[in-house]
């Protein structure tokens, strides 16, 4: 066995003996082989450790990215839950919204204000004068979600609405937050909502079941609107109408207002040669924007001003409007449209009598319509906007400009800018175009 093991040794001996030889005699050849070997085992290590590093440095990247999601989402104490929406699930939410669009059919201000307190004098006027308008709601179906507190919900309301000597009902969908017995009692509210809530129900809208809804309702509604061009124009002049009467009413109602408010009495202390001065205010608009005959967005629209057009200022209210004389009349500008250009201090017993030449100063100097500056805008695309409902695209900004066609919800705008005065710039099929500002966002 020992005998064995030794003749093995010495064949293996005599091999290694043999190879060493053959290595001497070419070592020419066999060394730079070995050398790049050498060479290359360690260019593998190497890109092998820089491969490990930025594969850990990736890690810790993604550890830290993950640790600050983390972080942001425990800060925010806002969650949504996953909820599937249910139809028609709250016999009590159903009923209240049932008893609400009654009182629209109705005009019954007082039942919808007793449901919804948060509607503004706008929307209650507004919706009193839609319900001459309107037939009947035949269908009404009622999605929920859970609310952010208890006993709240939000509720996407789908109906069909029958306008008056109408054979087709329009569906649509309103989003509201509903409240049952809470701590404020049970409530209606159509879009006052504080950011939280508003967050939360834009998150819930974006799920899944909710744009189906939406979707499938926005493509009923597109539809019928597409098919029958008598309905599509009825409800394009349904909306003007509308505000062309909500704006008559609310201008009556500030001129009966002005009627009724006492005039100032006179001062019993100041004599009749005292001279008292008052400051001529003078600001220019800053954007193209709307004259109206009163401080309200709903009010008549006597022309537009331009950019850089000068005005002598009467008053600036609370309200966000600026009085002003505008062809011998007063006449109301949002003030945010307006910048200070001088103020003048001037007796009052010297202003009544240089009016009439302080106002016939400012007609000359007035531009004439040829002569108003353009605005200033470049026509650049500043973002886009998502079309609401189904609306017409003008060749200028007004209803009665050339329709260059109609766009439906859903689709995306290029926007140049959002004017002032209702409407909105936009680029469409390669022209400058104008789209009502109120059917965008």
């Amino acid at each position: 066995m020992k005998h064995s093991e030794q003749n093995k040794m010495h064949v293996l001996m005599s091999k290694f003996m043999t190879v060493g030889d053959w290595i001497m005699d070419h070592n020419k050849i066999v060394m730079p082989l070995v050398l790049v070997v050498c060479v290359l085992i360690t260019i593998m290590v190497a890109v092998n450790a820089n491969k490990r590093e930025a594969l850990e440095k990736e890690a810790e990247q993604a550890a830290i990215a993950l640790a600050s999601d983390e972080s942001l989402g425990a800060s925010d104490e806002l969650e949504i839950p996953d909820v599937p929406l249910e139809e028609n699930a709250h016999p009590e939410i159903n009923d209240m919204v049932r008893t609400y669009y009654n009182a629209q059919v109705e005009g019954d201000i007082a039942t919808i204000t007793s449901l919804n307190a948060y509607l503004n004098e706008i929307e209650t006027i507004r919706m009193q004068e839609l319900s001459k308008y309107i037939d009947s709601y035949p269908t009404l179906n009622v999605y929920t979600k859970p609310g952010l507190e208890e006993n709240t919900y939000v509720a996407y309301v789908c109906s069909e609405v029958l306008f008056t000597d109408a054979e087709v009902a329009l569906p649509g969908m309103q989003t509201y937050y509903i409240g049952l017995n809470t701590e404020e009692g049970s409530f209606i509210n159509d879009g006052t909502y504080d950011d939280t809530v508003w967050n939360y129900i834009k998150q819930l809208t974006l799920q899944d079941d909710v744009v189906d809804l939406n979707n499938k309702v926005t493509v009923e509604y597109n539809e019928l609107l597409a098919e029958d061009e008598e309905l599509n124009e009825f409800i394009a002049y349904l909306r003007e109408k509308t505000n062309e009467d909500v704006g008559e009413i609310l201008a009556a109602a500030e001129e009966s207002q002005a009627e009724t408010e006492p005039e100032p009495e006179a001062d019993e202390e100041s004599g009749e040669g005292e001279i008292s001065q008052s400051v001529l205010r003078k600001v220019k608009a800053t954007d193209v924007v709307n004259i109206r005959s009163s401080d309200s967005e709903e009010a008549d629209k006597i022309d537009k001003a331009q950019v850089g057009q000068e005005f002598t200022l009467v008053e600036q209210r609370e309200n966000g409007w600026s009085q002003v004389r505008y062809n011998d009349k007063d006449a109301f500008i949002k003030s945010e449209y307006l910048e200070l250009i001088s103020e003048v201090i001037v007796d009052d017993n010297t202003q009544t009598a240089s009016n009439t030449d302080t106002e016939e100063a400012e007609e000359d100097a007035a531009p004439s319509p040829a002569q108003k500056p353009a605005s200033t805008s470049k026509d650049e695309i500043i973002g886009t906007v998502e079309v609401i409902e189904s609306v017409k695209i003008r060749k200028g900004a007004s209803t009665d400009s050339e329709s260059l066609g109609t766009v439906f919800g859903g689709e995306i705008l290029d926007v140049i800018m959002k004017q002032a005065d209702g409407w909105t710039k936009i680029k469409y099929k390669g022209e400058i175009a104008y789209v009502k500002s109120e059917y965008v966002e």
